[in-house]
């Protein structure tokens, strides 16, 4: 691990103050619970409440700790080259929902910035994909066509500034950028209080819907409400089979700081699959922090997550000339057909809702969900619900959904047989493996001075075997993305439980 850029922390994190909502301590009725108090679960709270109903977000870590503060943050209708796909599959009909639908969310958190003079570094930037060789700049030119069709605000440069040629870019006009936690933060603010409630450190173990609905937590507290919103990235809840319509993704950003004269001025992500993703933010003390993006992957299947800084560290060096301060790391899901599942759990749910499979694009999709799922509970015709209804037909048979789904069915099954023949003691200072001890799967690390740390590789999600993350010091979920620190402790979803430690 050592020699690796940077400051191990999120920039958005980092350059926030920590929040102290308290944990829920008894049963509670409200008129709407939501799961999650990231940036689909806080904007939804800030929707209803201002609607005039009562509202209990439920948060198992702390306000936007997890997708919605590690993103790049980008604000934007252009969601890489998607509208000349879209238009190949969905319509253009359907295609120009997604559009509208998107700019409308972006609009939509500009309203609240202008309304409330939220202090988030909000800032109107032109989005543009980029292209460095023939074949990409091809591609560029079609999703133009595809964008000027439906009448985005699209138009094919180029130049840009950036310290590298490019061969062409498409570029949106008036998108925008901001600091996502400073701005949910600000609404979670505006959420608590006048019967409503924000509660931190309470996991969510299950929902009932019943009449009303029953929100059960692990420490006990139960909380009664008419309607609840599952907002964690993928459902905690395992109904509707939303983990099997889609699977995560992890990439990789760096921070480093940058004087005025180096400032890109736009947002910008390359079109190839190798791609970097680009903008710039206030420094705190003072000039911009370049934010660089990339070396994606599904969870699971990288064991060089620390080559994949050490990368994106030697582009900004060599593009930029300066060194990393921050780096994190993100993980979002990823849907088959490139639209989120909005909408009810299942058929049989009437009551409980849910928002998934961003596909890296949180940001307006996040506010997007917020605007529909509020809508729907309210009663409000919403023009952009049946498009990403979570209920839609499944695109199971699909090439990409029938090569991910093989996938995880060979992991559950193959990452078994990994090492059967290894022990414990065999394991070196700052090494993770995979063992079979007397019959059971175990995830051991031996730290830097030489404890060993074992635990059960069984994610007690749906029974996947867990994979080393060594940039991360973590075990994570081929499957589905679960992650676990080196002693079990559940660090994200979808899963509810600890891995069992093993002595």
């Amino acid at each position: 691990m050592s020699g690796l850029p940077g400051k191990a922390a999120s920039f958005w994190i980092a350059s926030t103050p920590e929040t102290n909502y308290p944990a829920l301590t008894r049963d509670l009725s409200v008129d709407v619970a939501i799961v999650g108090a990231g940036l689909v679960g806080i904007t939804a709270a800030k929707l209803l409440k201002q609607a005039g109903k009562t509202v209990a977000v439920l948060e198992s870590d702390r306000i936007s700790r997890g997708t919605s503060g590690h993103t790049t943050a980008k604000l934007t209708s252009q969601h890489h080259l998607i509208y000349a796909d879209l238009i190949e599959k969905i319509g253009a009909d359907g295609a120009g929902l997604y559009g509208e639908s998107n700019q409308a969310a972006v609009e939509q958190v500009a309203s609240f910035v202008a309304a409330e003079n939220i202090d988030c570094d909000f800032e109107r930037k032109n989005a543009h994909v980029y292209a460095t060789t023939a074949g990409d700049r091809e591609k560029i030119e079609a999703e133009v066509e595809a964008a000027l069709k439906l009448g985005l605000p699209a138009s094919f440069v180029t130049e840009a500034n950036l310290p590298f040629p490019i061969t062409g870019a498409v570029r949106f006009d008036n998108q925008a950028q901001f600091h996502p936690r400073k701005y949910i933060l600000h609404l979670a603010k505006t959420v608590h209080g006048d019967g409503s409630v924000i509660c931190e450190n309470t996991r969510v173990m299950t929902v009932e819907e019943e009449q009303p609905c029953r929100v059960i937590t692990k420490n006990g507290p139960t909380v009664t409400a008419t309607d609840v919103i599952v907002a964690t990235n993928l459902p905690i809840l395992d109904q509707g089979l939303y983990f099997a319509k889609s699977y995560p993704k992890r990439s990789y950003l760096i921070g480093a700081r940058i004087d005025a004269d180096k400032d890109p001025g736009g947002m910008f992500i390359g079109a190839g699959e190798i791609t970097k993703s680009i903008r710039t933010t206030p420094h705190p003390d003072g000039g911009l922090l370049l934010l660089v993006g990339g070396g994606g992957h599904k969870v699971g299947e990288a064991s060089d997550t620390d080559d994949r800084y050490r990368r994106l560290d030697e582009f900004v060096r060599s593009q930029f000339g300066v060194p990393t301060e921050y780096r994190w790391s993100t993980q979002d899901m990823v849907s088959f057909d490139r639209l989120p599942y909005i909408g009810r759990l299942t058929p049989a749910n009437n009551h409980i809702y849910v928002a998934t499979a961003f596909s890296l694009w949180g940001m307006s999709k996040s506010t997007l969900s917020a605007m529909i799922l509020s809508d729907l509970i309210l009663g409000v015709k919403n023009p952009w619900a049946d498009l990403y209804d979570s209920l839609r037909p499944t695109p199971f048979v699909s090439q990409e959904s029938v090569k991910e789904n093989l996938d995880v069915g060979m992991r559950w099954f193959g990452d078994r047989l990994k090492g059967l023949f290894k022990s414990p003691d065999d394991l070196s200072p700052g090494n993770a493996e995979l063992m079979t001890v007397n019959g059971n799967k175990i995830a051991a690390y031996c730290d830097e001075a030489g404890h060993l740390h074992q635990v059960s590789a069984v994610c007690p999600h749906l029974a996947c075997i867990v994979a080393w993350n060594p940039a991360e010091k973590s075990w994570d979920c081929p499957c589905h993305g679960s992650r676990f620190d080196i002693d079990g402790q559940l660090l994200r979803g979808p899963a509810v439980k600890d891995l069992h430690r093993e002595n």
